[in-house]
């Protein structure tokens, strides 16, 4: 292929946040490794086509499947996705397109193939296993924090963890943000003792009550998580979990949040 997946600009971002190979023997060293910027470009195509990993073109040049199916797990182990995030997050601070004046949470149901870790009976699919996407966005809808847990998980269990996940974000001088001062969600979080827990730590809970008439006015704040979740599934590997590992589904999310969140720094410095 021509052109890489992976931009120069975005590589040389992600390139100093890999863990470093091990040395090779200097007597019958072996094959030479795949170079990770390869491996990486394989990794990006199987995630944006949802192609299985046995089927990835040879031409590419990004080794076997089984070669990028190793580096995203060793890769998601050192963290470096979590990292690279902060640091993408920490850039757009810096252009200003970071508004934590609200957050707002939702998630997203995904069927899972064959059971695994972090799999549950959809309610939403005649109980057949599957997945929930979690996922915490500023105001602009830029992914802040996501997690993974079974389709059969209440979303009221992971509001607290999902504004506890939010990193601290830099990119300008002064106090890093990671405290919202608004969160926003519909009538799944509807929860008394959660909203008591946002307003200790600070945070105005505006949550939808159940029960109540629809026309509350929230979708004019919601609407953009609404987005952000169009925007993961925009990666056809995660309309369907098909990894049974949850740390490799996991890794596949982190990597997408990082990709949205480079589109956006990418749209945000064509505007000037």
């Amino acid at each position: 292929m021509d052109k890489p997946i992976i931009d120069d600009e975005l590589w040389k971002r992600i390139e100093h946040l890999l863990p470093q190979p091990k040395a090779r023997r200097e007597k019958y060293p072996g094959r030479k490794p795949v170079p990770d910027r390869a491996a990486l470009n394989g990794i990006v195509f199987v995630l944006r086509t949802g192609l299985r990993w046995r089927d990835l073109p040879a031409e590419m040049g990004c080794g076997s499947g089984v070669t990028c199916w190793r580096r995203l797990r060793d890769w998601q182990q050192a963290g470096v996705w979590d990292r690279l995030h902060e640091l993408l997050l920490a850039e757009l601070r810096g252009a200003g397109q970071i508004d934590l004046s609200r957050v707002i949470v939702d998630s997203s149901s995904v069927r899972a193939i064959g059971a695994g870790p972090k799999t549950g009976p959809n309610p939403v699919d005649r109980a057949r296993p599957g997945s929930k996407h979690h996922v915490a966005t500023d105001a602009n809808g830029v992914p802040l924090s996501i997690i993974l847990t079974g389709a059969n998980r209440h979303d009221i269990t992971q509001l607290l963890p999902l504004i506890d996940a939010i990193p601290a974000i830099r990119g300008i001088r002064g106090r890093p943000l990671q405290k919202p001062q608004v969160v926003y969600a519909d009538r799944g979080y509807d929860s008394e003792p959660h909203r008591q827990r946002l307003r200790d730590r600070g945070i105005n809970p505006i949550l939808a009550k159940r029960r109540t008439v629809h026309g509350s006015g929230l979708g004019k704040y919601r609407w953009v998580v609404e987005r952000t979740h169009a925007w993961f599934h925009n990666f056809h590997h995660l309309r369907i979990r098909y990894e049974q590992l949850a740390t490799i589904h996991e890794a596949f999310l982190k990597l997408a949040a990082c990709m949205i969140c480079w589109n956006t720094l990418q749209r945000s410095a064509q505007a000037f």
